[in-house]
């Protein structure tokens, strides 16, 4: 999507492959190299999209705030946690913008999912649960492989950067989700996103204690990532929220149907729970806590049974249902307007904190509050 006022000037990119699709797609204007920097010495570059394997993003975007642009980088903002700490470092120093490409924190589903929350729609939250499910190989991350990949047509020793020496393998490149040299796995690539959105609607600086265990089942394909990973996340009691857990599963196995597979993603509240459709809508279910809390006098004598019984009765005395108390539990929706997609809001707001030099709600501080978990 193209949007108002934004050119795409020049990109990078180590196969001469993509530089090609760059031309063909935006016309033989944009300048193309297999060196990041060149992009970076161009005055008439303000801002820069880092969207390369995850162990260039640090190096890239401090590089970038350092040349004087803006940066929007993709998720997860680091790597290693360490070089967090540097990228919040450059960016206070240069005074820059760098957002980070999570977009549900640009989303008007989970603005309103934060005011719900904030206004007591479904009581106290202790609970928050998602999964993803990815039922096919494209989701699992088996990518395309060009047939012309060579070390003629791929800058080898540029991809690599700061990883292990390793020698030429067109697989570790165009899959590299599926590599701990290069990537970050399901956590850092999708768990993240969960912890963008749950930090953004809880208000969130991140959980004191960390559990997760995850394997490779079913894609035997070389990786040494997990195929499949379970994580528990526990939050703190602050002046902002109750004190959370955090359950969190991603399958590369089993699910539904060849696209994104199957999702789920609620907040689980002491008086209802608010379900997101991630990218469609959002549900709340109220369901109050009843009064009347019942007995267990079956499992006593008859006379203590009678004597419970009683006692209950005169605190919480039978009310008859009449047609008026008869009603439905009904379930609110509230439903993205046609054509809404969170992802061009977030560049939107990259863009307009570009223009007007305000900040960002994804800024390396948050960035790294949502990375540091998932790479723990």
């Amino acid at each position: 999507v193209a949007l108002p006022g934004v050119k795409l000037a020049a990109v990078a990119d180590v196969y001469e492959g993509r530089l090609t699709l760059a031309r063909e797609r935006h016309g033989k204007d944009v300048f193309t190299t297999r060196d990041y920097r060149e992009v970076l010495a161009r005055p008439g570059i303000d801002a820069v999209i880092v969207a390369t394997p995850d162990h260039w993003h640090a190096r890239i975007a401090c590089d970038a705030m350092k040349a004087g642009k803006d940066v929007y980088c993709q998720k997860p903002m680091v790597k290693e946690v360490s070089d967090g700490h540097d990228v919040i470092d450059t960016q206070k120093s240069t005074g820059r913008i760098l957002q980070v490409g999570s977009q549900r924190v640009s989303s008007i589903l989970y603005a309103k999912a934060q005011a719900l929350i904030r206004s007591g729609a479904i009581g106290k939250v202790h609970l928050i649960e998602a999964f993803w499910n990815r039922n096919s190989p494209l989701g699992a991350w088996q990518y395309s492989i060009p047939p012309d990949a060579s070390e003629k047509t791929i800058d080898w020793e540029r991809f690599l950067g700061s990883a292990p020496r390793h020698s030429f393998d067109p697989i570790r490149l165009f899959r590299w989700r599926n590599y701990q040299d290069y990537g970050t796995g399901i956590a850092g690539d999708l768990f993240v996103h969960q912890f963008s959105g749950i930090h953004f609607v809880m208000n969130s600086m991140g959980p004191r204690r960390v559990c997760a265990m995850g394997g490779t089942y079913y894609w035997k394909d070389g990786r040494d990532v997990p195929d499949l990973m379970i994580g528990t996340y526990d939050y703190p009691e602050t002046d902002a929220h109750a004190g959370f857990q955090i359950s969190l599963r991603v399958n590369f196995e089993a699910g539904s149907g060849e696209g994104p597979g199957s999702q789920g993603f609620q907040f689980v509240g002491t008086e209802g729970i608010l379900n997101l459709s991630v990218g469609h809508s959002l549900t709340l279910t109220r369901s109050p806590r009843r009064e009347d809390p019942g007995t267990t006098a079956g499992t006593f004598a008859r006379a203590m049974a009678d004597a419970v019984i009683a006692e209950h009765d005169r605190k919480f005395p039978k009310v008859e249902p009449t047609v008026e108390s008869f009603q439905p539990v009904a379930a609110e929706t509230f439903a993205l307007p046609p054509g809404y997609t969170e992802q061009v809001e977030h560049h939107k707001t990259f863009l307009r904190a570009v223009r007007e030099r305000t900040p960002v709600v994804e800024d390396p501080v948050f960035g790294l509050r949502a990375a540091g978990p998932a790479l723990m």
